[in-house]
């Protein structure tokens, strides 16, 4: 099932096949995760700016680059139901170059790890487990609609904003700053529940337990957009204690236009899901970057 009848004699990867592996388009959130850790984190970004560059480097095409090639293998079964067209099912990258390719970066991701101290590459180490638990066997955490996009929220938000701050404190951040990374990886829980809506008929045959297969589209959009006004309106409720009420007012504006997004979405679950990944989420993210120059100026 691995390899289609179009690429039956191909041994070697397709170069662009390689490329759409590691997924240049997810490389995003965890950048701009660490990138919001390392304002957060009170030192000044452009003087540290090839630390902060190379942290950004490891976090999205390394580490996340990673961790779409190691879930392309373990769910090529799954891809040839969803995605036959993609780089493993298709053939564009046959035999078992999908596995080689992700342990390499594998290996490369804990080297580049290194090079950012004792804080990143604990950091690194965490990321590269998380990644290997979410999709391969026997621990496999995807086949889970709760522990999956957790899991992923955690790697994606919640490690990268507590590694950009601890890498140029060269410390354990301060507890504001971890309690806000908490905040953003627990609402990306809800996001990443709405990117499994493109995947139900081979997680339906593959025993992959997420929430739109286990709930149905309408109630796990409700619950993914709980998720992530609740995260929101915490982060709301931590700026105004901690006396930043301008911060805490833009991060309100764009959860009130999230709520308007949302309202969209579920009228078409399915339909509008990709069209709030590319709306709301826009939004959430900025918010994460607000909420980072508040504890910026607290630093």
């Amino acid at each position: 099932m691995t390899v289609s009848a179009t690429y039956p004699d191909r041994t070697l990867p397709e170069p662009r096949a390689m490329l759409r592996l590691i997924k240049p388009i997810t490389w995003f959130p965890p950048v701009w995760a660490f990138l919001c850790g390392a304002v957060s984190s009170g030192v000044p970004v452009l003087q540290n700016w090839a630390l902060v560059l190379l942290g950004m480097v490891l976090a999205g095409p390394i580490v996340c680059g990673m961790s779409q090639a190691a879930n392309d293998w373990c769910d090529r079964h799954v891809d040839a139901v969803n995605e036959p067209d993609r780089p493993i099912p298709s053939g564009r990258i046959p035999g078992r170059w999908g596995l080689w390719i992700a342990l390499t970066m594998t290996a490369l991701s804990l080297a580049v790890g290194w090079l950012l101290g004792p804080w990143g590459f604990a950091a690194t180490l965490v990321g590269v487990i998380a990644a290997w638990a979410y999709s391969a066997e026997p621990v496999r955490l995807k086949r889970s609609g709760w522990w999956g996009p957790g899991l992923v929220g955690l790697s994606y938000e919640g490690l990268p904003w507590f590694t950009g701050a601890a890498v140029l404190l060269s410390a354990a951040p301060r507890f504001e700053i971890v309690a806000m990374a908490a905040l953003y990886a627990l609402g990306a829980h809800g996001i990443m529940t709405l990117n499994d809506f493109k995947a139900l008929e081979g997680d339906r045959q593959h025993g992959v337990r997420s929430l739109p297969v286990t709930l149905g589209l309408e109630v796990a959009a409700k619950i993914a957009c709980t998720v992530m006004g609740l995260a929101q309106a915490l982060v709301i409720a931590f700026l105004l204690v901690l006396g930043q009420p301008w911060h805490a007012l833009a991060v309100t504006a764009l959860l009130a236009a999230q709520i308007a997004a949302m309202r969209v979405l579920f009228r078409d679950p399915k339909g509008k899901a990709p069209w709030y990944n590319g709306t709301g989420v826009v939004l959430y993210v900025t918010g994460m970057m607000v909420t980072a120059f508040a504890l910026r100026g607290l630093g």
